[in-house]
């Protein structure tokens, strides 16, 4: 088996990320997941786990708790998805992601027990190889810690069938409505799923009926419960597009002018949240030094969030997938950039909050390119530009793909404005492979 193999491999496979198309409750099952990892000796057993669960802001979270702990001494593993432009970028150690080699060398293994489940239950799906080959990994690498960002949801997802230290419950809002549930509520129940009894929960800011609810949950599972805004505050001090400077006090103590290259306000409201998930290890006589927590803070990177690409013009990259985010977006382009038009490029998914985003992105725009990702669940360009345009009456174009959409906002856009690409991660995936691969000749391209 070649990595290409590997991959067409897994493509073959039932990917919920790529499709809306599947009952929730009946095709996610941890019941899956369990066999697998069971006929692989459970691999995730007795590695010490932080567990990421939210609507927005997991991946960053976990980038942040992971860079703490990479800076306190531990060797840590961490798991996130969807990937942007490598599927090796799920699986990393110490910031290093899987080699090609591993991933085949892993999935040759687990390969019999997959089909071998194909014939006497069912045969895993796309995510469950991912995250039992992680697991695999993680364990073959004697790491000290894994963080685990959830895929989908919380209480069904793969990745629940550890039995973490620190559960991390990020900002709820509307997402996977179809699966998840139609109300804050429902959504919020799907994503406390991941307490357990007697663990650590630890929660970012959030709306009063997310909040009732995994106070709830915290307290059944009488599971201590810390809460950013009121067991950490922070206050934002200097900002540009290269980074941000605040100031943070928690239960444990100051954090003066505390400094994160990730861009937005939200940020560090999510390195508050990391800053009061490591702080709980102390439960477990893990202790993490305050030095190592604003080393943390400052080296964490994640690629595509608010991430400035390129320069005259500006280009920045932001995955926004719902309304909420749309809106935390509108509020970072105003509070953080300056340029003279804005061309918005944007591509969504049909499953997801279309009319929200469009209202939202629609206040900063001067021009819109709608386009897609090569996933089929992309919503069609026509359609979101007309539903963009009903908002607002600019200028706008379509595009059948992210490659000819990167090139028409570069044509169209001068040294003094900003392209802004935007909504689904697949379309940012696709737009910073297309500038990292060179295909477009801008002087000062970041990535080249």
């Amino acid at each position: 088996m070649t990595y290409q193999d590997a991959l067409t491999y897994l493509d073959s496979l039932i990917n919920y990320e790529k499709t809306n198309n599947f009952d929730y409750k009946k095709s996610m099952k941890l019941e899956r997941m369990k066999s697998i990892s069971e006929r692989l000796g459970n691999p995730h057993k007795g590695i010490k786990a932080i567990h990421i669960a939210g609507t927005k802001a997991k991946g960053s979270v976990s980038s942040f708790i992971n860079s703490i702990l990479i800076k306190t001494g531990y060797k840590t593993g961490l798991y996130t998805s969807p990937h942007l432009i490598s599927f090796r970028e799920r699986i990393r150690i110490n910031g290093e992601a899987i080699s090609e080699a591993d991933v085949t060398r892993l999935l040759e293994k687990i390969l019999p027990h997959a089909e071998l489940m194909a014939k006497e239950e069912e045969r895993p799906t796309y995510f469950e190889i991912c995250t039992i080959m992680a697991f695999l990994y993680f364990k073959e690498k004697k790491v000290d810690f894994m963080v685990l960002e959830v895929g989908m949801g919380g209480r069904l997802d793969s990745t629940n069938i550890v039995r973490p230290l620190v559960s991390v419950i990020t900002p709820i809002s509307y997402d996977h409505v179809k699966h998840l549930g139609s109300t804050i509520r429902d959504i919020a129940s799907e994503k406390c799923g991941i307490i357990k009894n007697k663990s650590i929960v630890v929660s970012s800011p959030q709306n009063i009926e997310a909040l009732v609810v995994i106070k709830d949950a915290a307290e059944r599972a009488g599971a201590k419960f810390y809460l950013v805004g009121k067991d950490a505050v922070f206050e934002r001090i200097y900002s540009d597009t290269e980074r941000q400077v605040f100031n943070l006090l928690t239960r444990n103590g100051e954090y003066p002018n505390a400094e994160i290259h990730l861009l937005g306000d939200f940020q560090i409201e999510n390195g508050a949240t990391a800053v009061l998930a490591v702080e709980a290890l102390e439960h477990y006589q893990i202790f993490i030094d305050k030095s190592a927590i604003m080393d943390g803070l400052r080296s964490a990177r994640w690629p595509g969030r608010f991430e400035v690409l390129g320069r005259k013009p500006l280009i920045v990259a932001d995955g926004a997938q719902n309304g909420q985010s749309a809106f935390i977006l509108k509020k970072t382009v105003k509070g953080n950039l300056k340029y003279k038009r804005l061309f918005l490029i944007l591509g969504v998914m049909r499953d997801k909050d279309i009319e929200n985003i469009c209202r939202e992105l629609s206040e900063v725009a001067d021009y819109v390119i709608t386009t897609r990702s090569r996933s089929e669940r992309a919503l069609s360009p026509q359609f979101l530009k007309d539903r963009f345009l009903h908002y607002k009456n600019i200028d706008a174009v379509t595009t059948e793909s992210v490659d000819e959409a990167v090139r028409k906002g570069l044509t169209l856009a001068g040294k003094d404005d900003a392209i802004l690409v935007t909504g689904s991660l697949y379309v940012v995936g696709e737009a910073m492979e297309a500038l990292k691969r060179g295909r477009f000749t801008l002087s000062l391209l970041l990535y080249s």
